[in-house]
């Protein structure tokens, strides 16, 4: 059984940074692309960062770019979300998933907030 464990978020101050994980079990996130998603409340999920699974190739949301990196450490089966410069338009419940997602691997999420 998949299971896809987020971690990491929080309250932060605009300006602030935050370093989500995923952490993946069940799955080698090696042979896969993985990505980070995002949901506001009242919107509906967005693709934020991803990469294929040989990293040869990234993709950043365009209100993201320059200030967020995607990485992932296949031995330790975790996929990270460093988030720099953070902005109250950010404020989301974070997730990660494969590329394209997968329906029964979404897991709970981890709150990001960003306000003042």
């Amino acid at each position: 059984q998949v299971q896809l464990v987020e971690s990491g978020g929080g309250l932060v101050q605009p300006g602030g940074s935050l370093r989500l994980s995923c952490v993946a079990s069940g799955i080698d996130i090696s042979w896969y692309n993985m990505g980070w998603y995002r949901q506001a409340p009242g919107n509906e999920r967005e693709l934020v960062a991803s990469f294929t699974n040989d990293g040869s190739t990234t993709f950043y949301r365009g209100s993201v770019k320059g200030r967020f990196t995607i990485s992932r450490d296949n031995a330790k089966r975790t996929l990270y979300l460093q988030m720099n410069s953070l902005k109250p338009e950010d404020t989301a419940v974070y997730y990660c998933n494969t590329v394209p997602s997968r329906q029964n691997y979404w897991g709970q999420g981890t709150q990001v907030t960003v306000s003042s």
